[in-house]
């Protein structure tokens, strides 16, 4: 499939689940989904979110995040999310890394629920009547994302795709409904059958539909191939800390489809 086909396939309104900026993100796909003015979209940050959260916030795409943070790292606050919170526009569900880790691993092996140690001195389970505290143990509702969207370095030809040691996307995988996947390369055979690369595999069990997409993750990195772009990112924070600085951001990097390797 091309990479506007699998953002066809995402309705409004749908929960997915995405990758922080360390991981594989599929910036090709977020830029899509932006361009066809996706609209009430739900993002699970697993176990944050970045930049392609604040891209879809930014641009009127997203109803409500749930989430460990929202940050551009070293770039700063995630400035789209940041005014959308303080105006009130966009529902935040407050989360902790291991709650979401645990609720997808719920999903994952098919039980309502999954237990984690007690989060201490926090408020997190006041606001959250899906956890229960029993004791020192926080029981966490599962989560069962409509999509998890990621970005491989590769697809072979029996349809799995290679994370290496991102098995937090595995998890994703695993746990959602659809697994949508853009890739940088394809390679031939079948990788489950290699004894190094297996390990690093999500079987094509779990994967809807992939796309060929080179430098697919760009501004954000695909190691082994390209490094995060950090001078595009950190233009990116200065220009949406306005309104107007991020309508122009969009009307030059995500609504005219281009690559390149910074903004002038």
């Amino acid at each position: 499939m091309t990479v506007e086909e699998l953002a066809g396939r995402i309705p409004d309104g749908a929960l997915l689940a995405l990758p922080p900026d360390y991981s594989l993100v599929a910036m090709d796909l977020i830029r899509f989904l932006i361009r066809r003015k996706s609209r009430g979209l739900r993002l699970l940050g697993v176990p944050i979110l970045g930049l392609s959260a604040d891209l879809l916030i930014g641009a009127g795409c997203v109803a409500e995040v749930e989430t460990s943070a929202v940050s551009l790292g070293e770039a700063g606050l995630a400035p789209r999310f940041t005014e959308a919170v303080e105006s009130g526009s966009l529902k935040v569900r407050d989360a902790t890394c291991p709650a979401i880790h645990a609720a997808l691993q719920a999903s994952e092996k098919g039980v309502p629920f999954m237990p984690v140690g007690s989060i201490a001195g926090s408020d997190l389970p006041k606001n959250r009547p899906d956890w229960k505290q029993d004791g020192e143990i926080l029981q966490v509702a599962a989560i069962r994302p409509d999509f998890a969207l990621f970005h491989a370095r590769w697809a072979d030809e029996a349809g799995n795709v290679w994370i290496g040691r991102r098995r937090e996307l595995a998890t994703a995988a695993h746990a959602a409904r659809e697994t949508l996947v853009t890739f940088e390369e394809r390679r031939e055979g079948d990788m489950l059958e290699d004894e190094l690369l297996a390990p690093g595999v999500v079987s094509s069990v779990y994967v809807r539909a992939a796309a060929h997409a080179p430098r697919g993750a760009w501004p954000l990195g695909m190691p082994g191939v390209y490094g995060a772009d950090d001078v595009h990112v950190s233009q990116y924070a200065k220009a949406a800390r306005t309104r107007e600085g991020f309508q122009r951001y969009l009307e030059e990097w995500v609504l005219t489809p281009r690559k390149s390797s910074s903004p002038a």
